[in-house]
């Protein structure tokens, strides 16, 4: 028994995983497509872009968190921080891109603020402030979203009690040795937390390489990245450039493979330790922020000629069509429930039932849907429907948003389980209670905050799927996702905003409901023998 439902969840896990994975690898096989790929000449420059902008978005996002962990370490503000983070991860991507292009675009707000006083401009200028040739507009959108994602992994690994009370010790005495509070942390804290975040920042390095909708609607656009390369060659009507679409999502594994393991490599030998900067969670703050209020300004503008810095009429138009399609709203609610329950109940079962060794070896397995690109997942889960007969139906989307949510959910729950202590079930044992008990009564209630915030995070990523839902769902389901990105290939500024806000909206309602179901218990205080009395 105790090998039989380990065996049984692993293959609930590993059947759609495995056979999307082989699928969309078979595909590849092509070796007319391989040569057709490398004679065409937008490859190179695409790829070129895709390295560009994945490496450095990552580059910026490591040493950020590694500077604002230091200083939420010595300061002690890492839990008032935590506080904050769940708002900046329910703001999903799109809504970010979309965002900052409300600010950064020739007519955007941040050129309506000083024109035409300091510029002169009295319309707005050809200027590629956003979908820029430079791919610099993704490279800030991409910071901006994925550093609070490894920021509250690597949160989470340093509030676990063994670990923070173990590495609080070595840091004071590394104090007492002479070394400054900075120096302590980069010699002794860091070199145990970075390797901790190999399976995020892949994370986080995957995403930036092979991003679609952002890339879409802030990146560049000629050439684009490979990935957004791939997904219009996915889309075209030629078989021939169909099955380049397929070799250009090889290529981009290949890439993320190579460039993930140089990233291993680099952990282990270890990296010099950033200079201050104590300005990143005051940008990062005020950049959030920034993008919030122009979304839901820019949802109920109507007439807003440039250079006026507010628009010269308001309207709900925008939200009474949004409102109109509640059909919309209902199935990413539906979706985004099911599959992050779906991936809960696993997630918990499987750290449950298997034992460390079975963890350990079939982790990696788990998690390769956030270091294997989008667009890879998508033809083989695309291929998995079409053989089993769900392209286009509920279930079969619902599977194609868990495989893509499970890693994610996984990931948050794992370390709050690593750091529940053991003895605890011994002596609910010792007691004469059983383990269901011991499960419902002590443990779960005790990690009902990590339970509730490993659910919202999922919800979170099943609303923001773009590619899964556009593919699996064969056009036959629409999200506030899909629409969002629909809308600003479209240039429609007010309809746009209000999708995004609705977009952004929802994972926040969700993780408010899990801080409102992680809250510890309230105990009554007990009162004075006189007022027993």
């Amino acid at each position: 028994m105790n090998f039989l439902w380990p065996a049984l969840l692993a293959l609930v896990a590993a059947v759609p995983m495995g056979w999307a994975l082989w699928a969309a690898l078979v595909q590849m096989a092509d070796v007319s497509a391989w040569q057709a790929l490398w004679a065409d000449p937008q490859t190179w420059r695409a790829w070129g872009m895709t390295l560009w902008t994945g490496l450095a978005s990552t580059w910026l996002v490591w040493w950020s968190v590694a500077h604002l962990l230091a200083h939420g370490f010595i300061r002690q503000k890492l839990a008032k921080w935590l506080t904050h983070v769940p708002a900046l991860l329910a703001t999903p991507h799109a809504a970010m891109a979309i965002g900052l292009v409300l600010w950064l675009s020739p007519s955007g707000w941040a050129l309506r603020w000083v024109s035409p006083g300091l510029t002169g401009f009295e319309s707005p200028p050809p200027w590629p402030t956003t979908q820029d040739p430079w791919g610099l507009g993704l490279i800030l959108a991409l910071w901006l979203k994925e550093l609070p994602f490894l920021l509250w992994v690597a949160a989470t690994q340093m509030q676990r009690e063994d670990l923070r009370r173990r590495w609080q010790a070595e840091y004071a005495v590394a104090q007492t040795l002479g070394h400054t509070p900075m120096q302590a942390f980069a010699q002794v804290v860091w070199p145990q937390l970075a390797p901790r975040l190999r399976w995020p920042l892949l994370a986080v390095l995957a995403y930036g390489l092979t991003v679609v909708d952002m890339a879409l609607i802030i990146g560049p656009a000629s050439p684009p990245t490979l990935a957004v390369l791939a997904w219009q060659w996915l889309g075209d009507a030629d078989l021939a450039l169909q099955a380049q679409g397929v070799v250009a999502a090889g290529l981009l594994t290949l890439s993320v493979a190579v460039l993930a393991l140089g990233a291993v490599a680099v952990l282990r030998v270890g990296l010099p330790w950033p200079g201050r900067m104590s300005w990143i969670w005051s940008a990062i703050g005020i950049a959030y922020c920034a993008v919030w209020f122009a979304l839901a300004v820019g949802s109920v503008s109507g007439v807003w000629p440039f250079p006026q810095v507010w628009p010269s009429l308001w309207t709900g138009d925008a939200w009474a069509q949004v409102m109109a399609s509640a059909r919309t709203v209902w199935t990413t609610l539906g979706l985004a429930v099911a599959s992050a329950s779906l991936c809960l109940v696993w997630s918990m079962a499987w750290l449950e039932c298997a034992n460390h060794r079975w963890q350990q070896r079939l982790r990696p397995a788990w998690l390769l849907p956030l270091v294997l690109p989008s667009v890879l997942w998508v033809l083989g889960l695309y291929s998995l429907a079409l053989q089993w007969r769900q392209e286009g139906q509920w279930l079969g989307l619902c599977v194609a948003h868990a495989v893509m949510v499970l890693p994610y959910v996984l990931l948050a729950l794992e370390p709050a389980y690593r750091a529940v202590d053991p003895r605890q079930a011994a002596v609910v044992a010792s007691l004469g209670h059983g383990r269901w008990r011991y499960l419902v009564r002590i443990k779960w209630p005790l990690l009902k905050r990590a339970i509730a915030s490993a659910w919202a995070v999922g919800f979170a990523v099943s609303v923001a799927q773009y590619l899964p839902t556009l593919y699996v769902g064969a056009g036959r389901f629409a999200t506030v996702t899909t629409e969002a990105v629909a809308l600003a290939a479209g240039g429609q500024r007010t309809l746009m905003s209000a999708y995004a806000v609705l977009q952004m909206f929802l994972p926040l309602l969700a993780f408010a409901v899990a801080a409102a179901l992680g809250r510890p218990r309230q105990f009554e205080k007990i009162g004075t023998m006189k007022d027993r009395t």
